[in-house]
Formats: structure tokens, C-alpha cells, sequence
């Protein structure tokens, strides 16, 4: 498959009234700082929002945004195949924000770290409590081990699934500042 057009923060800012923008991280994410106007559809529900999506591509271009570009080219890749054009945010919105451009943050919204930084310290601490607690337990040094090649999985199949499992929890679930899919799907359909 072919890889995704992508736009640089300077392309986008200059056209991003052309675009609807979708961002496809965590809703905890999206809450913490998003490109302007964007809307929120975490990446593991963009299969449902495929016929919603498909209808604002008919009306104008989709610009694909998330963290760091990785999760956003993974949902231009799934879009391709469901015929649904889009770009790609370079470096995503911590290349916007590094760019000098404002994020916006939704009044009453909880922040919440980037996904990247929750799997960092989520890999980190099971590496070394199952290092500590193989200090007492020779077999619990597998955590570390089992860590490790998840990581290595993860960046040979690049997807995580620490971090799926991370978007599940609570501080990672929609707060009703933010919203949720149905009222973002439904906007999309206007």
C-alpha cells in the first residue's frame, strides 16, 4: 500500500479551512491540545465512523492528524482502503505546537499525557518491577523479557498494543467536555 500525502504544519495552517480535521488519538489526548477545529475519532473506532467519514470527503479533504504522525498515517492507510482520501499531518501536533501554532483545549476538558509517554512509563515500570521482583522470583525476570519483545513487536509491526490497552482506561475514556463518537459522527454528517 502506498504511503499516505502528507502536509507539513506551515501546508496545513495555510489550507486548514479546506479541511475537516480528524484526530485519531486517545479522547484523553485529543482534550490535552488539538489542531484547531479538529474533531475527535480515536483510531480504534474508525471503522464505525467509516460511512460518516466517507460522507465529509464527499464535501471536502480530510487531514488526519494524532501525536506524532504514526497513528494518523495508520488511519489514512485504513481510509485508502475504505476509498476515503486523506493527508497526513508531518509530525502531527507535536510538530504543529513545535511550529509556533496554538492548540486548542476544551474548557473543563482533562489533560492527559501523550500515549507515547503513557507506554514509556508503562513499559519502564513492568521492566523493572519484574527486574526487582526477580531479585526474590528468578521467573519473574519473563515480565522484563515479555516487555521487551512486545516493544520490539511493536516497533517491527508498528502498532502497539500497550497503548490500546492504555486508551481503555478511564483517564483515557471521553470526559463529557469532550464528547463522545456519536456527536462527533453526527457533525460530520451535517
Amino acid at each position: 500500500m502506498p504511503t499516505p500525502s502528507s502536509l507539513s504544519p506551515a501546508q496545513a495552517a495555510a489550507r486548514l479551512e479546506e479541511f475537516t480535521v480528524i484526530d485519531v488519538r486517545a479522547p484523553g489526548e485529543y482534550a490535552s491540545g488539538h489542531v484547531p477545529g479538529a474533531l475527535n475519532i480515536p483510531l480504534d473506532k474508525l471503522p464505525e465512523a467509516l460511512p460518516a467519514l466517507k460522507s465529509a470527503s464527499a464535501r471536502g479533504s480530510l487531514l488526519v492528524v494524532c501525536a506524532s504522525g504514526v497513528r494518523s498515517t495508520r488511519a489514512c492507510e485504513i481510509l485508502a482502503g475504505a476509498d476515503i482520501e486523506a493527508v497526513t499531518l508531518t509530525g502531527g501536533t507535536s510538530a504543529w505546537e513545535g511550529d509556533g501554532r496554538g492548540l486548542d483545549r476544551p474548557a473543563g476538558a482533562r489533560a492527559t499525557w501523550p500515549m507515547e509517554r503513557q507506554v514509556r512509563l508503562a513499559a519502564g515500570s513492568l521492566v523493572v518491577a519484574g527486574l526487582v521482583a526477580g531479585l526474590r522470583f528468578p521467573a519473574a525476570r519473563w515480565i522484563s523479557a515479555g516487555v521487551g519483545a512486545g516493544l520490539v513487536y511493536s516497533a517491527v509491526g508498528d502498532t502497539c498494543g500497550l497503548a490500546a490497552v492504555l486508551a481503555k482506561l478511564p483517564h483515557n475514556r471521553p470526559s463529557r467536555a469532550v464528547g463522545d463518537l456519536d456527536a462527533t459522527l453526527a457533525e460530520l454528517q451535517r
